[in-house]
């Protein structure tokens, strides 16, 4: 006999928090892209309501969708999901939600995402961990 308590019931659109961190993934890089949510709606086939949709969590994403999503934004699949974190470690949705709330936030993720050189990547990663510690 199972020993462990049965999960709860669930319905079909409940909201999951994967499907808020997955939303919140293609956000961050539709923007440090630059794109719209129309344009990137025209690149998966879907409109931009869908893409809002999807962005916010309302909507789950099928994995053909996903797959598109994935190359119309470079990244591979695996990287819309979260890791596993440590009890009491900031969870990889909760640093995306509090690095798109402000401007600063925002402009500092496009400038990230937009440097190519690796050297200059790990650079300004150092200079933000110093800076953090400092503070």
């Amino acid at each position: 006999m199972n020993s462990r308590p049965a999960a709860p019931r669930r319905n079909a659109r409940s909201v999951e928090a994967v499907d808020l961190h997955v939303g919140a993934r293609i956000a961050a890089r539709r923007q440090a892209l630059g794109l719209s949510q129309t344009a990137l709606g025209e690149m998966v086939g879907v409109s931009c309501q869908q893409v809002q949709k999807y962005e916010g969590g309302q909507n789950r994403i099928s994995a053909a969708r996903l797959h598109n999503l994935a190359i119309a934004l470079s990244m591979p699949i695996s990287a819309f999901f979260p890791a596993r974190a440590e009890a009491g470690e900031p969870t990889d949705l909760s640093i995306m939600r509090t690095l798109a709330a402000t401007p600063e936030g925002l402009a500092m993720a496009a400038g990230f995402a937009a440097t190519e050189d690796r050297s200059v990547r790990q650079a300004l990663t150092q200079l933000v961990e110093v800076l953090s510690r400092a503070a």
